[in-house]
C-alpha cells in the first residue's frame, strides 16, 4: 500500500509516524500548504497526546502543496485523509473518482449526507472507503470486543463509557460546528463508534449537557436498545482545567464479569488509573496481560491488509462510522430540545 497523507497536523504526525510500522505499507507522498511542515519542520505540531513535533527527514517523498497535485501522482494507491472534518467529503470524493483508496480520519464527516456520498462514490468506483476509528484498536478496547462478541462472560447487560479532555487551545476553531465539529463529533464519536460496535443501533438517545455556542460541551447520554434491560450511558466532552488533558475510560457489565479500565495524561504524564481489569462473578480479580501495542499501526495495518485482500475491513467500515455519526447528531439534538430523540 503506497500512501499519500493529505494534512500534515496532529493526526497527519501521528499517521505518518504509525505508517513507519506497517508492514506492507509506505508512505510515499504527502500533501500540505504549510511551507515549513512541507520541509519536514513539524516543530509546531501538537496535540492532547503522542509526541510533539520534530525536524522529519522526509527523503525521497513526493511533496505537494495541492492535494489535487497529489492525486495525480502514480505511485500513490491510498489517500490517508488527516485534514479537518469540513473537507474530508471534498477531498475523499476527489480521491475516489481519481481511483485512489481512501483512509479518512474519524469522523467521516460533518454531515451525514456527505457520508452517503462518500460510501456510494466508494461502491461505485469499486474502491475501498475506510474511516480511522482507532479506538476498537487499543488492546484494552480489543479486549472488550472480543469479550463480548466471543459470548465468554456472558450477555451484554450494560456499561459506561468516559473521554474528557481539557480545552483544546492550540485548536481554533474546535467549537465550531461547520470546522472540527466542536466536541461531540471530534471526541465522543469515539465512544458512540464503540458503543454501535459492542451494542448495535440504539432506538433513541436521551442527553443532557451544556452548549458552548451551537455546540455541546459536555454531554451525558442513556442510549435506549430494543431490550430495556441494557443499561448503556457515556459521559463526554471538555471540562475547565488543564492539568488532566485527556481520559478515556470504561465499565463494561456482562452477566459473569466486570470489566473495567481508566487512562489519563495527568500533569503531561500518561497515567493508567485502572489497568484493564476483570472482576468476575466468582470474586476473583483478573488484570490481563495485553503486551504493548501501537493502536495507530495496528489500525492503519488492518488498512493495509484490506487493501491488499480487497476484503473491507468490519471496524474500518464506512457504514459503521456513518451510523456513529448519526448518533452524534442525535445526542446533540436532545441536549439542546431536552427530549428523547428517536435515532
Amino acid at each position: 500500500m503506497n500512501v499519500g497523507i493529505v494534512g500534515i497536523g496532529f493526526m497527519g504526525m501521528i499517521h505518518y509516524l504509525a505508517y513507519r510500522k506497517v508492514r506492507g505499507a509506505k508512505v510515499t507522498a504527502i500533501a500540505t500548504r504549510d511551507a515549513k511542515r512541507l520541509a519536514g519542520d513539524w516543530r509546531g505540531i501538537k496535540g492532547n497526546f503522542g509526541p510533539p513535533g520534530e525536524k522529519m527527514d522526509l527523503g525521497p517523498i513526493g511533496r505537494y502543496d495541492d492535494w489535487r497535485e497529489m492525486l495525480k501522482d502514480p505511485k500513490v494507491d491510498t489517500v490517508d485523509i488527516c485534514l479537518p472534518p469540513a473537507l474530508h467529503a471534498e477531498v475523499a470524493l476527489a480521491a475516489l473518482a481519481a481511483g485512489k483508496h481512501v483512509i479518512v480520519e474519524k469522523p467521516i464527516s460533518l454531515e451525514t449526507g456527505d457520508a452517503q456520498r462518500m460510501a456510494k462514490k466508494a461502491r461505485d468506483a469499486g474502491k475501498l472507503l475506510m474511516v480511522a476509528h482507532v479506538l476498537p484498536f487499543f488492546p484494552e478496547y480489543a479486549f472488550a470486543r472480543e469479550a463480548v462478541q466471543s459470548g465468554k462472560y456472558g450477555k451484554l447487560l450494560g456499561g459506561h463509557f468516559k473521554r474528557v479532555i481539557s480545552d483544546p487551545t492550540w485548536i481554533k476553531d474546535f467549537y465550531d460546528p461547520r470546522g472540527t465539529g466542536g466536541p461531540v463529533v471530534d471526541l465522543h464519536i469515539h465512544d458512540a463508534h464503540f458503543i454501535r460496535l459492542l451494542c448495535g443501533m440504539p432506538k433513541a438517545v436521551f442527553s443532557s449537557g451544556r452548549m458552548q455556542d451551537d455546540v455541546v460541551r459536555f454531554l451525558t447520554t442513556q442510549f435506549i436498545f430494543d431490550d430495556p434491560k441494557l443499561a448503556v450511558t457515556a459521559s463526554s466532552g471538555v471540562i475547565d482545567q488543564q492539568g488532566r488533558s485527556f481520559t478515556h475510560a470504561f465499565e463494561i457489565h456482562l452477566e459473569k464479569a466486570t470489566l473495567l479500565y481508566d487512562f489519563c495524561v495527568l500533569d503531561g504524564k500518561p497515567t493508567l488509573s485502572m489497568p484493564l481489569t476483570v472482576l468476575t462473578h466468582d470474586g476473583k480479580t483478573k488484570q490481563p496481560k495485553l503486551g504493548e501495542v501501537d493502536a495507530f499501526a495496528a489500525e492503519l495495518a488492518e488498512a493495509a491488509r484490506a487493501v491488499k485482500t480487497g476484503k473491507p475491513s468490519e471496524l474500518l467500515a464506512g457504514e459503521l462510522a456513518l451510523d456513529a455519526l448519526k448518533l452524534c447528531h442525535k445526542q446533540t439534538e436532545s441536549v439542546r430540545t431536552g427530549k428523547l430523540v428517536k435515532v
